[in-house]
């Protein structure tokens, strides 16, 4: 155990990349105000986009639910971001008008958009500017963002709400329900917690379980008063109010193990006017289950080790590696853009393996002794043991290796990502957090297998891995970044989409004269994350419980 430890601490003080000392997770809530429609006759069907600046490019990072009918839009979603005390974050929120045939923004009005830094709305708990149009001209419409520092406490609760015997508030058919809860702060004011969504013609409606951060539902304050209004949905956005109870978070925890917990709905109006009123309706929670959140280092420390795989990419476009043109040129004194990438992002990933043996794979060459090609051959030519010795082994066998192949191609990377998720599979039968694997791949142009890869990416993500992919040389890398699933969801041929995003794609001539830090950092930035959304969403705990997490366990 106390090897673990050593380890994350040395890699922690090289490049703090992993655990920044100012790293807080923040929650981001947003509400906007008198947005207009360009069809002046209907109201817009709003849906924010946020959106982060990274070397100079804006990337969608996620964004909230669309609002039917609705000038004055209180979004229930909210954003989860990383704010780092020492960086410029720069946010761009984006509010579009989404119509209802089409999810996508290609249909999509832009209705106006602002631009501010994480650390302006973490500074000011609540910001709240005007949304400019194209060409900055400010309308009459306004957005409001409230920041909340996750405190600690990461843990999440899943709630199931229903409801029978709800009045009827409409004439022809019966009334079209919905829940919302809301916290009440220190100063009064009250915040949307959550909103289900709509069930349609149903007084005995059963919502969907929705996930909540006990941060977000009570402030972590178990006593905290919570309100919940039950609505009928119109089209026209005016809802009719149904009825409304007050609650706790201690409350609802009685709806664990197998209990439920149920509260009248009243009508106050109803309640003052009719002598005879019992209620709107019985609302009913069905369970309410705590989740556990564990960080990324309590995994690290609780023995998971990193499994690191290199692929290169050996295809004829790189040039011939003869000539000192070739990106896979080996100069006596100046080390080639595919080392300096292994280098940098190996010598992070090498400090949270233990036994640091490195397989080593290549792809796009014709291979000896057939000068077959192949797209996931061992480059020390060992199929039965492609393991290199530490960060070292790998660059030798690829200095080794070169003047033996033939390059060739296309470039299929399809393979590789099989391979190592091949591996990954095996080790979800453990059941429990042992190994997570990462595929950093090397390529210098444009996959050609983009099919195969999209599936052979929906496949994994639901494996313990992730896949780092650096664009080395100036070729045109746009259809790379749509594998890097930040601008929407990466979907299989079959449509199928990702069950998280596991790909990261940077292309290397961003950082051509930064510090391999910097190159390690942006490749690796999202690693931790994504080592706890796997566990965290598949409920595996880590495997023992270190010192450093149980210092940090907020008590019950």
């Amino acid at each position: 155990m106390k090897k673990m430890s050593n380890i994350y601490e040395s890699a922690a003080n090289t490049l703090g990349i992993f655990n920044s000392p100012c790293l807080t997770k923040v929650e981001l809530r947003v509400a906007c105000k008198g947005i207009s429609d360009r069809d002046a006759l209907s109201k817009p069907d709003p849906c924010v986009i946020l959106k982060m600046q990274s070397h100079g490019q804006w990337f969608e990072v996620d964004r909230t639910e669309v609002i039917r009918t609705c000038i004055n839009p209180v979004f229930s979603k909210l954003f989860t971001v990383d704010f780092y005390f020492e960086e410029v974050q720069r946010l761009r929120f984006e509010v579009h008008d989404i119509s209802s045939n089409h999810n996508g923004l290609k249909e999509a009005d832009f209705l106006g958009g602002m631009e501010c830094t994480l650390g302006q709305i973490v500074s000011q708990r609540k910001l709240s500017k005007s949304l400019l149009k194209h060409g900055n001209t400010a309308g009459k419409s306004s957005i409001t963002v409230i920041a909340e520092e996750l405190s600690g406490n990461d843990d999440y609760v899943e709630l199931s709400f229903s409801a029978r015997k709800l009045d009827d508030k409409d004439f022809f058919s019966k009334s079209d329900p919905f829940l919302e809860i809301f916290r009440m702060n220190d100063d009064a004011t009250q915040q949307l917690v959550h909103r289900t969504e709509v069930v349609m013609n149903n007084l005995n409606p059963a919502w969907k379980t929705f996930k909540v951060s006990v941060n977000s539902l009570c402030s972590g304050d178990q006593d905290r008063r919570l309100k919940c209004i039950v609505w009928d949905w119109d089209s026209n956005g005016k809802h009719d109010f149904i009825g409304e109870f007050s609650s706790t978070f201690k409350e609802m925890r009685g709806a664990m193990e197998g209990r439920q917990v149920q509260w009248e709905c009243i009508n106050p109006k109803y309640k003052a006017k009719k002598k005879n009123y019992k209620n709107s309706g019985i609302v009913i929670l069905n369970q309410c289950k705590i989740h556990k959140m564990h960080s990324f280092l309590d995994y690290i420390m609780g023995g998971c080790q990193i499994q690191f795989t290199v692929a290169i990419d050996f295809t004829a476009s790189n040039g011939d590696p003869r000539n000192s043109c070739s990106l896979h040129y080996i100069h006596p004194y100046q080390p080639n853009e595919y080392l300096k990438a292994l280098v940098a992002v190996g010598e992070i990933c090498q400090d949270y393996d233990s036994d640091k043996m490195f397989p080593a794979f290549g792809f796009g060459a014709r291979i000896p002794p057939e000068y077959k090609v192949s797209h996931d051959f061992a480059i020390n030519f060992n199929e039965d043991n492609p393991e290199c010795a530490g960060i070292q082994g790998v660059v030798e066998a690829y200095q080794s290796c070169l003047p033996k192949l033939q390059l060739y191609g296309p470039t299929n990377i399809a393979p590789i990502i099989q391979k190592v998720a091949k591996s990954a599979s095996e080790e979800t039968n453990t059941k429990e957090a042992s190994q997570y694997f990462i595929l950093l791949i090397l390529t210098d142009g444009v996959i050609t297998d983009m099919a195969d890869t999209r599936e052979a990416i929906v496949h994994a993500s639901h494996l313990p891995m992730s896949v780092i992919i650096v664009g080395v040389g100036n070729a045109d890398f746009s259809d790379m970044q749509m594998l890097d699933g930040d601008d929407g969801i990466l979907r299989s041929p079959k449509g199928e989409p990702v069950l998280r995003d596991i790909v990261q794609f940077v292309p290397f001539r961003n950082f051509k004269h930064a510090s391999p830090a910097a190159l390690a950092k942006s490749v690796l930035a999202e690693v931790p994350n994504q080592v706890v959304d796997y566990y965290n969403g598949k409920g595996i705990k880590p495997k023992c419980v270190s010192d450093y997490e149980s210092s940090r366990t907020l008590a019950p």
